[in-house]
């Protein structure tokens, strides 16, 4: 057994367009109701133009071995200055979903929000009733910090969501991590 990573994230490109939203197309059912993703033209060159924005950073979850993308995760309405803060949305294409890449990927994101982003803090909104997401959640350490009722509109309905959230205070008590310098930010 190896501990080489099996996936990496990375920026999205136009060049992605077409294995993107063919990926979020044929995972439209899988993801309903707990998420929307780009799956047309229109809708991806959208999310590249979110992408170059300096409050969005937008992730694509890549298998090492192949390159193929398994998923994506973004981080939106980044605050800088004293919040240092952002909002965490990911969904996995449903052929990869169940074999740990967004378990691997999420833990990527995490160490880049809080290393190279310099965060304090990232905050996930997940339906009650998306036993996944929460584990995912759950598993890379992130806390339950309340309950938001209609907070987000998906598919056209107002839906209740859980707040999670992970410090980075709490993310190096639990890695170890020595990448990230100790004293304030």
């Amino acid at each position: 057994m190896t501990d080489e990573p099996r996936v990496f994230i990375r920026s999205p490109a136009s060049s992605d367009r077409h294995e993107f939203t063919a990926l979020m197309r044929a995972s439209s059912d899988f993801h309903s109701p707990w998420a929307t993703a780009p799956t047309d033209d229109e809708r991806y060159d959208a999310y590249l133009a979110d992408a170059r924005r300096p409050d969005f950073e937008g992730m694509l979850l890549c298998r090492r071995s192949d390159g193929a993308i398994l998923g994506f995760f973004n981080l939106s309405q980044i605050v800088r200055r004293r919040l240092q803060s952002a909002f965490l949305g990911y969904a996995a294409g449903e052929p990869y979903a169940g074999q740990g890449y967004m378990r691997e990927g999420l833990a990527l994101v995490v160490r880049h929000s809080f290393t190279a982003l310099r965060l304090h803090r990232i905050e996930a909104n997940i339906q009650p009733g998306n036993a996944s997401s929460l584990a995912l959640a759950r598993g890379a350490g992130f806390r339950r910090e309340g309950f938001s009722p209609r907070y987000l509109k998906i598919g056209g309905r107002w839906r209740d969501h859980e707040r999670w959230a992970i410090l980075v205070e709490d993310w190096r008590d639990r890695t170890g991590d020595p990448a990230l310098p100790d004293g304030p930010f």
